[in-house]
């Protein structure tokens, strides 16, 4: 059974930030996104985005759950880079269900 995990991530920013993150991973994987909304098909698992007014909600599911803290590590990663300048944001991963 997949872990889900949800984190709502503080940002003025949500729907630039998801954009840049489907487009970014759409070399790779396959990738479906508006400015409001997208999905990754990352191979250990979908990860969603949600971009609501101030803040982004990222939703993954992981099949493995060793897996988990990595996959989230990587995606917080990445959208660090792109939000340099808000300084490090904070994910506040929280398990579904």
């Amino acid at each position: 059974m997949p872990v889900v995990t949800t984190a709502r991530v503080a940002t003025p920013h949500a729907s630039r930030y998801l954009q840049q993150l489907c487009r970014h991973w759409s070399h790779r994987f396959v990738v479906e996104h508006t400015p409001d909304a997208g999905e990754v098909a990352l191979p250990a698992g979908p990860l969603t985005l949600t971009a609501e007014p101030d803040t982004l909600v990222l939703r993954l599911s992981v099949a493995d759950a060793e897996e988990v803290a990595r996959v989230q590590g990587v995606v917080a990663e990445l959208l660090d880079r792109f939000a340099f300048r808000e300084g490090p944001l904070e994910y506040d991963w929280r398990v579904d269900g």
